[in-house]
């Protein structure tokens, strides 16, 4: 028997502190004010029983499912509950059979809670789509991952989403504080002294998730033995030795969430640059070679020939990654990291290769002029295959002559900026531009 069946066997309802305290009421619900604080949307839809199909997104453990038990307490219609981890499509399709019979019966509407949204696949979410638009059922799904990768667009577009936001270690305190004040459902029906100093330690080690920080509330208070008063007293030793620091799942969103936070701090930020990728290798367990690769490719996007040993030192990463593993090479994946941060930036050559493209899918055909056509074979003369002139054989190692086809001839894609070694490329330029056009 673990230490959490033993500490809700010893409760008056044999559930854990986290079930029992559940809210049942938006006067009860803690936090995420910005969607259910007074006047908001959704409160006064709940509040008006005319909840339509909305889908809650948000980290685990910011109230999603509590709020869909709230609406459940407050609608007049059938609230069923899925869970999509085992539901199938058989499940959803009894659902909308019921649901179409009790509309048509009692008149009552039905709402389904599909938690876990995000486990349905394509083809499970498509079998309520049909149901949702003819409003046979009311939807309302939960989900951790963003739903824009991982809820059907069609499902998406007829349901309003509401993004819950990370809860604090304050919101911990106030769920904590009311669990020990309450006789009914709370720890009130024994007589308990908490110290802030621990109260303050488990809110925070929960990280913002109030079931985690209720569950470790209960625990210290079950097994920690009474004076001889009958005061159970939870001292911050106590606290210590009843919660530990979470393990952070790294989900597909939250990944993308990171990757995508390293790769603009590249543009601006030593330090953040750095934390988001101790934190994804280190914190979320992510692969290291995921940011080498973007590294790289930042490297010639973002700096390119304002610094062109940006490069070399980011590849110079990679390789030692390769060779030496993890967790050695985290010095210097992380000089390759500042390296690139410090650089002078440049966009040129990710514009040069946009408006590169841009002429190739405006040109029909492109014609390689006859100068610069292969030359290796008899005959080629005839065809009019001559005149290229061979730079290094003129001053400076340059000599104007048309390079493009005809209709793009006079057109320039790279444009040197004023940064870094550019700057000197871009001399360069204006010399031979004013020389004749290549």
């Amino acid at each position: 028997m673990d230490l959490f069946t033993l500490a809700a066997e010893q409760s008056p309802s044999g559930k854990l502190l986290a079930d029992r305290m559940r809210p049942v009421t938006l006067d009860e619900y803690i936090g995420q004010e910005h969607i259910v604080g007074p006047g908001k949307l959704l409160r006064r839809a709940i509040e008006a029983d005319q909840v339509t199909s909305i889908l809650l997104y948000g980290p685990p453990g910011t109230g999603k499912t509590t709020l869909a038990n709230i609406i459940s307490h407050r609608t007049s219609g059938i609230f069923v509950k899925l869970n999509a981890v085992d539901a199938s499509v058989k499940d959803v399709r009894e659902v909308i059979d019921q649901a179409k019979q009790n509309r048509a019966l009692y008149g009552k509407k039905t709402i389904l809670f599909l938690d876990e949204v995000h486990r349905f696949n394509t083809s499970r979410q498509d079998a309520l789509l049909p149901a949702v638009e003819q409003g046979i059922i009311i939807f309302i799904g939960a989900t951790t991952e963003n739903p824009f990768h991982h809820v059907n667009g069609a499902l998406l577009s007829r349901s309003t989403l509401f993004q819950l936001q990370h809860l604090t270690h304050e919101h911990s305190l106030i769920a904590m504080r009311r669990a020990l004040a309450d006789r009914d459902r709370g720890l009130g029906f024994m007589t308990i002294e908490a110290e802030d100093g621990a109260l303050e330690h488990l809110s925070r080690m929960a990280g913002g998730d109030i079931r985690r920080a209720l569950n470790a509330l209960e625990l210290a208070a079950m097994t920690t033995p009474p004076e001889a008063s009958g005061t159970v007293r939870i001292t911050l030793e106590v606290a210590e030795e009843s919660i530990r620091r979470p393990t952070v799942k790294a989900d597909e969103s939250t990944q993308y969430d990171v990757l995508s936070a390293f790769h603009k701090s590249l543009r601006g930020s030593s330090d953040a640059a750095l934390f988001w990728f101790l934190h994804a290798v280190e914190k979320l367990g992510m692969d290291p070679m995921t940011f080498l690769r973007r590294l790289i490719v930042m490297c010639s996007e973002d700096i390119g020939l304002a610094n062109p040993q940006a490069m070399v030192q980011a590849v110079t990463a990679m390789d030692a990654y390769h060779k030496i593993g993890w967790p050695e090479s985290k010095y210097v994946i992380a000089q390759a990291i500042l390296f690139a941060v410090e650089s002078p930036k440049s966009n040129a050559i990710p514009m040069a290769i946009g408006k590169a493209m841009e002429a190739m899918e405006r040109l029909r055909a492109a014609e390689v002029p006859l100068h610069l056509r292969d030359a290796h074979y008899k005959g080629a003369e005839q065809l009019g295959h001559k005149g290229y002139q061979y730079p290094h054989n003129y001053p400076g190692h340059y000599v104007d002559q048309q390079y493009l086809p005809d209709p793009i001839k006079h057109e320039h894609f790279y444009e040197a900026t004023r940064q870094g070694m550019e700057e000197k490329i871009g001399q360069n330029q204006q010399r031979r531009r004013t020389s004749g056009r290549n």
